[in-house]
């Protein structure tokens, strides 16, 4: 989509972070921008500041990991927009942390936001963009976690799952018109460490301390060191814009992990290596 201005686009998660960078990068670009988000006072907010740029911007409240309300934010962006051809399936939770943290509410809120909510909006809104025959982008965020796994927690195995089911939509979907770009970005300055402030009531139980990503106190601190002063929200927003604009498969937003994606690439080669030689034992029937 190299001509985006006057195009529309769904973001979600877009009241603050990386989703409003994003938001906020599309909407200079002259696209014109439906921001969805579960918090109505910021998401308020965000849009009245756009607005005042004289951005082409609206505002839906929805909780994504209910496809239903899901699906009620795209019938609204219709009915102000007329079309969608950029869906950003942006908003994510940091979830509860690595194994022996676990607990089932835990897991169903992390992957409905994280990873459901992406799978629903890929089946609501592809068939929007695919309906106009004007072509458009899914751009899903993901993270580096998505690449590297640090530790056995449901906020990484989602990110996988994002990873995977965008590298599989980009075949599918080629054919169609429709490109699919993965974002994984590194350190961000955004309020992921804080998620829990928006559970909804039926993961009651849950609290902002079992929703923390880190495994132990002193990756904690580290971790909200590298956040505070991580990587500018509009900074992502202008490599996605551009990425969108180009067709990236994957969009990064530093290479502070490219050491350690390619020691898990290295690993799973060594894998191949063990068995390269050896003839595989059939069944015989």
């Amino acid at each position: 989509m190299k001509d985006i201005a006057g195009k529309t686009a769904f973001v979600t998660g877009a009241a603050s972070g990386i989703g409003l960078g994003i938001a906020t990068a599309l909407a200079q670009a002259g696209v014109k921008v439906m921001l969805c988000d579960i918090e109505a006072g910021p998401l308020a907010a965000a849009v009245e500041k756009l607005k005042q740029t004289n951005a082409d911007v609206d505002s839906v409240r929805a909780d994504v990991s209910l496809k239903a309300e899901l699906q009620a934010a795209s019938d609204a962006t219709i009915a102000r927009f007329g079309k969608v051809h950029i869906l950003v399936n942006n908003a994510g939770v940091g979830g509860s942390g690595g194994y022996g943290g676990w607990n089932d509410k835990g897991w169903d809120w992390t992957i409905g936001v994280n990873l459901m909510a992406v799978i629903w909006g890929v089946e609501i809104f592809g068939p929007l963009i695919e309906s106009h025959g004007e072509g458009g982008q899914i751009v899903s965020t993901a993270s580096i976690a998505g690449l590297v796994s640090g530790n056995a927690s449901p906020y990484n195995v989602t990110k996988y799952g994002v990873v995977s089911l965008s590298e599989g939509l980009r075949n599918d979907l080629a054919p169609r018109g429709i490109g699919v770009s993965v974002l994984c970005p590194g350190f961000i300055s955004t309020n992921i460490l804080k998620s829990g402030r928006n559970v909804p009531q039926r993961f009651g139980g849950l609290n902002e301390i079992s929703v923390t990503t880190p495994v132990n106190e002193e990756a904690g601190r580290a971790f909200r060191e590298k956040l505070l002063n991580g990587i500018d929200p509009l900074y992502v927003g202008e490599l996605v814009r551009e990425g969108i604009e180009n067709d990236w498969a994957y969009i990064f937003t530093d290479a502070e992990f490219e050491p350690a994606v390619k020691a898990r690439f290295n690993a799973i080669e060594q894998g191949f290596a063990r068995i390269r030689d050896r003839t595989p034992r059939h069944v015989t029937r």
